[in-house]
């Protein structure tokens, strides 16, 4: 699975609750130490990533002037990571979230 198969998907909780769309995933090593596993998405509610899908560089990195940490603040409080054996895509993705039973790709 690739990370482009889940940005700017609808993300609803395991309640059927539309949180937001997938602007962001995480990933961490695994078994074997050379694959890596996906444990996270990052969901955005904002109006505007329902039509970008994407983060806004200072929600990524929050440095810099304290009005650009200001509004990156403000513009990103509806940004949040959620498990991902805690949510569903829709439309659904072939081996979300863990991938494949086999370990293929």
């Amino acid at each position: 699975m690739r990370a482009g198969e889940l940005l700017g998907r609808t993300v609803y909780d395991l309640h059927g609750r539309r949180l937001g769309r997938v602007v962001d995933v995480v990933v961490r090593g695994g078994l074997p130490p050379d694959r890596l596993r996906l444990t996270d998405v990052i969901v955005a509610g904002h109006w505007w990533t329902r039509v970008t899908s994407r983060l806004i560089g200072p929600e990524l990195h929050p440095s810099g002037p304290w009005l650009l940490r200001v509004v990156a603040r403000v513009l990103g409080r509806s940004t949040h990571q959620f498990p991902a054996d805690q949510v569903r895509l829709s439309p659904p993705v072939s081996g979300f979230p863990f991938g494949p039973p086999d370990g293929t790709d």
